[in-house]
C-alpha cells in the first residue's frame, strides 16, 4: 500500500452558479497554490445522551453540524495581464468581494454587503478527494518587509462526499510570482502620510456560521468588522500627530501599492480608516507606535482591491 504524503495536495476551487450544486471544479481551471495549510475535514459539534442509567461510563456521541474547515495562505500577486482576474479572485468572492473587470485595464474586487457568493472545493490529499459546497469565509491580509506579501484564509464548506481518487493533473501557469515586501516594491500612505512601516495587517474579521436547520443547511456570511494593525516608525508630532487624531476619531485614507510590473502590481486601499489608541514599541532600538486601525463602512470604499 502506498504511503500518503502530506506535501502531496491539489485544491481546487471553483465558484457555484447555483448555492450548494457543484460546479465541478477542474485541475486545468480552477487550482489554487497554498501554503500554510490547515485541513479539518469533519468539523462540527457534538450531542451527548447523558442518560441515566445502572452501570458508569461512556454512552457514546453523535456527530452532528458537519461541515469542513481549511486555512491556508496565498501569496498576493498579479494575474500576467491587465483586466484578467488573478488566479485568487474566486477566494476573494468567497470572503465578500464583488469583482468588476475592466477589460485592458485592471480587476477591482469591493466588499459588499449582501448576496455574497459562494465556491466548491475538491480537496485531494494523496488520492483521497472531499468535496465541499457553499464555501464561504474569511481573510486576512498581511504585508511584512522581507516577506511575500499572503492573504490567509479560513474557509467553511457544507460536507460533501469523500472518496478514492486519482490525484488531478493541475495547471500552475496561472499563478504569477509574487515578490518580496520592500522599499523597492511596496508604498503605504496612511491618513495622507507616506508611512515607514514595519508590518500592515488588515483582517476581513467575518463571522462565518455553519447553518443546518429543518428544511436548509448553509454557511452564511453573517457580520464584518474590518479592523487592522500597522506598525510605523514614531516621528514628530510636527510630522504626523497619532495622538491626536486618535483623540479626534478622524477617518482617513489607507493606500498600499505592490509591485512595480504591468501585470504584477496589487493596490489595497481604504477611505476611511480611525486609529484607535497608539502604543509606543520598539524594533532595533528604533522607536515605533503600534497602531490600530478600525476600517469604517463610512467612506465610499470600504476596503478595495486593485490588479494591474
Amino acid at each position: 500500500m502506498a504511503i500518503r504524503r502530506f506535501k502531496q495536495l491539489a485544491a481546487l476551487l471553483k465558484m457555484e452558479t447555483v448555492y450548494g450544486t457543484d460546479p465541478v471544479p477542474t485541475g486545468a481551471a480552477n487550482f489554487i497554490q497554498l501554503s500554510d495549510v490547515t485541513f479539518t475535514p469533519m468539523a462540527g459539534d457534538e450531542e451527548a445522551r447523558n442518560l441515566l442509567q445502572p452501570t458508569l461510563g461512556h454512552q457514546g456521541i453523535y456527530l452532528t453540524g458537519n461541515y469542513i474547515q481549511a486555512q491556508f495562505s496565498v501569496e498576493l500577486a498579479g494575474s500576467g495581464e491587465l483586466g484578467t482576474p488573478p488566479a485568487y479572485g474566486p477566494l476573494l468572492r468567497s470572503v465578500g468581494f464583488a469583482e468588476t473587470i475592466t477589460p485592458d485595464v485592471d480587476v477591482q474586487y469591493d466588499l459588499v454587503h449582501s448576496n455574497f457568493e459562494s465556491s466548491a472545493l475538491y480537496w485531494n490529499e494523496t488520492d483521497v478527494k472531499h468535496i465541499g459546497l457553499g464555501g464561504r469565509g474569511t481573510a486576512t491580509f498581511v504585508f511584512t518587509p522581507k516577506r511575500i506579501p499572503r492573504m490567509q484564509f479560513t474557509m467553511k464548506f457544507l460536507e460533501g462526499t469523500i472518496s478514492d481518487t486519482a490525484m488531478p493533473v493541475v495547471d500552475e501557469s496561472k499563478w504569477i510570482d509574487a515578490v518580496p515586501v520592500s522599499k523597492a516594491n511596496t508604498t503605504m500612505s496612511l491618513h495622507g502620510w507616506s508611512a515607514i512601516a514595519e508590518s500592515l495587517n488588515l483582517d476581513l474579521a467575518n463571522q462565518v456560521v455553519p447553518r443546518h436547520l429543518i428544511g436548509a443547511e448553509s454557511i452564511e456570511i453573517t457580520d464584518r468588522q474590518v479592523t487592522g494593525t500597522a506598525v510605523v516608525e514614531a516621528k514628530t508630532l510636527a510630522t504626523v500627530n497619532w495622538f491626536a487624531i486618535a483623540k479626534a476619531h478622524t477617518k482617513g485614507p489607507l493606500a498600499v501599492t505592490h509591485g512595480t510590473v504591468v501585470g504584477n502590481r496589487v493596490a489595497v486601499s481604504s477611505d476611511a480608516i480611525q486609529i484607535g489608541r497608539p502604543a509606543s514599541g520598539q524594533t532595533d532600538n528604533i522607536r515605533n507606535y503600534s497602531l490600530p486601525l478600525m476600517v469604517t463602512s463610512l467612506g465610499s470604499k470600504e476596503l478595495n482591491i486593485t490588479v494591474t
